[in-house]
């Protein structure tokens, strides 16, 4: 004879306690992870997007001094007016989708390998500027 808590009819079905917890706690963990490379991922967009508008200013102001006989080292009066603006080479100013502040390089037109942009986040700044 055997001895059960449970009358023969009854068939145990589902999941425990522990089970269902153990599961949740599983998924929360991969979620964790997907988080962290979700921020990893924006980050270094952010970074590629900061660095490609940098690079975009600078071949407008290398546009700006070709088209207007300008060379290395020349002032010209409000040079980020003569690139930004309506009807100029950027309609609106330059955005960091990292919330970071650009700084401009004043009015004068920058020697070779010299960025007339920077923007303050770390990180923002290209590895190189040599050919430009």
């Amino acid at each position: 004879m055997s001895f059960s808590r449970f009358p023969p009819s009854f068939n145990r079905r589902g999941f425990t306690l522990v089970e269902v917890t153990l599961v949740i706690a599983v998924l929360l963990g991969l979620i964790s992870v997907l988080f962290l490379g979700v921020t990893a991922y924006k980050n270094g967009s952010d970074r590629s997007i900061c660095i490609q508008n940098i690079s975009n200013v600078q071949k407008a102001v290398r546009s700006y001094a070709n088209l207007n006989l300008k060379s290395y080292g020349d002032t010209v009066a409000n040079l980020k007016d003569e690139i930004i603006g309506a009807g100029q080479f950027f309609p609106n100013d330059p955005v960091c989708p990292a919330g970071g502040t650009y700084t401009y390089g004043g009015d004068t037109i920058p020697n070779i390998s010299s960025a007339y942009m920077s923007c303050d986040v770390t990180g923002h700044e290209p590895k190189t500027t040599n050919s430009w």
